[in-house]
């Protein structure tokens, strides 16, 4: 993780880090100076390195001793930062949850692309987007392929419902200052929110995972509201549906933004929290998936499995800033609430029968 980025002799002095304890100095891409990882993983560090330049005219080699101090802080993130140039201070500062969230790191985590049908699906994907056309032919494609399954009134409703889903988490990423690619419909398959930059933090990860089914909330209130003020029981089926839609996106399951949102809360306590919490969420799936005979769930359980495994494998090296104690419990209550929420409009409406809860069934069995 990029802690930070700062000016020196003209160059660029890069400090990077992790939970795990180590830290590195970078002076114009170069190595300088190492803190191997340990258990002692915050507090006062002191990086030394000596530089080398020509002086004068005589062309004399001269040591320049720079000096890097910080103290810092995970939870809550805070790191201060004093630069000294031959024992004389020429910088000094501090940088919090804030600054990590709106940098570029300089150097990107990068991980080796391995052959895979994933990859093969990933790089169509993104093939297809260097197109504008391509989101209106999914459109059309989804709006073909549901209203062969049910009807082009109920067809329009399900993409409604998607595309405010899916707004939700690309007003997530624009708030934290990311570029977006826009919304993408796959027949059969949902909604796809796309982003041009890397998140920095797991608060990052849980605001803009959770948001999709806020907004999915929010528009079952809204048709909630008109169901009271026409009778239409069209605004009945859409409040119910859109809820319980939402609330199987919240599942404790990756690659679902439940599963995200676990993910971020349990790996920010411990890695090893992080890694148990992850599986019982994919027992759980696997459970679900045979009980109800939902096969599109036990797809997205093998692509949720290889994130586990990434996320178990770079634990060390993760760039991501941890939620602090503060966070985590924000963002378990936000959770909590949001699932109660939905619930709460799926039992309003069940007592109205049974059909109304039956047609989100019949697309995930499909």
């Amino acid at each position: 993780m990029e802690l930070l980025n700062i000016d020196c002799l003209g160059k660029s002095l890069r400090l990077e880090g992790s939970l795990a304890g180590w830290q590195q100095v970078f002076w114009d891409d170069k190595l300088v100076s190492v803190i191997n990882a340990s258990s002692d993983n915050e507090g006062s560090k002191t990086h030394e390195f000596e530089l080398s330049q020509h002086s004068g005219d005589a062309q004399t080699p001269a040591s320049i001793l720079i000096k890097l101090t910080t103290e810092l802080l995970w939870q809550p993130f805070k790191i201060d930062y004093a630069l000294y140039v031959n024992e004389q201070l020429i910088n000094q500062g501090q940088r919090d949850t804030k600054d990590i969230e709106r940098q570029t790191p300089q150097h990107p985590v990068t991980v080796k692309k391995k052959f895979s049908l994933i990859g093969l699906g990933s790089l169509a994907l993104k093939l297809l987007k260097s197109a504008k056309v391509i989101k209106v032919v999914l459109v059309g494609a989804s709006l073909a392929a549901y209203s062969w399954l049910f009807s082009w009134e109920f067809a329009l409703a399900l993409i409604a419902c998607l595309v405010f889903h899916e707004y939700g988490h690309v007003k997530a990423m624009k708030y934290f200052g990311m570029k977006t690619k826009g919304i993408y419909l796959i027949p059969f398959m949902g909604g796809l929110a796309l982003g041009d930059d890397k998140i920095n933090t797991r608060w990052q990860d849980v605001v803009i995972s959770i948001m999709g089914p806020t907004f999915g909330l929010l528009m079952s209130l809204l048709s909630l509201v008109a169901y009271w003020l026409t009778g239409e029981i069209f605004f009945a089926g859409l409040a119910s549906f859109n809820a319980l839609l939402n609330l199987f996106n919240l599942l404790p399951i990756l690659p679902l933004d439940g599963g995200h949102i676990l993910k971020s809360i349990s790996f920010s306590m411990n890695s090893v929290v992080g890694l148990v919490a992850c599986i019982a969420g994919a027992v759980a799936g696997i459970f679900i998936s045979y009980s109800l005979g939902l096969a599109l769930l036990g797809f997205m359980l093998l692509i949720g499995s290889v994130e586990i495994v990434f996320e178990w494998r770079g634990r060390h090296q993760s760039h991501l800033l941890p939620l602090d104690k503060y966070g985590q419990l924000f963002s378990a209550i936000w959770y909590v609430a949001t699932v109660g929420a939905l619930i709460g409009v799926i039992w309003y409406f069940a007592g109205m029968g049974d059909e109304l809860l039956s047609l989100p069934l019949q697309i995930l069995q499909s």
